[in-house]
């Protein structure tokens, strides 16, 4: 199960994707072609050329996770808008919304970006 948070990240490749790929295909995926670390607990998402299969892969802390939505009807919507991106970064909410259908996703930024605290200079004349 995902964690419902806004620290995990999650990262959708921005080309499609062979989806006989498994656990190891799709690790060398996320290591060479995104450059990103696999054990840091960040979540990827994967979309086949036709956009009818998905999978998700992520380290729960004690192994890898592979997650496979097949859809009967319809198609995913398409996660890779620009040409020259190699990931899109979605938040988990967008990450659910993409899985249930919802065509925005991936495309557009649909969540306001995470919080960050700011520390306020105070007593200072500007």
């Amino acid at each position: 199960m995902l964690t419902p948070t806004r620290a995990v990240r999650v990262f959708a490749c921005a080309a499609p994707v062979d989806m006989r790929k498994g656990f190891d295909g799709l690790s060398a995926l996320v290591e060479q072609h995104l450059g990103r670390q696999l054990l840091k607990g960040d979540v990827f998402l994967f979309v086949g050329k036709s956009r009818r299969r998905a999978k998700v892969l992520y380290f729960d802390g004690t192994g890898l996770v592979l997650l496979t939505k097949r859809l009967f009807q319809g198609r995913f919507a398409r996660p890779w808008p620009e040409k020259d991106a190699t990931s899109v970064e979605l938040t988990v909410a967008e990450l659910s919304l993409f899985l249930e259908g919802c065509e925005l996703a991936g495309r557009w930024k649909l969540s306001p970006p995470a919080f960050e605290e700011k520390t306020l200079a105070v007593g200072r004349a500007p």
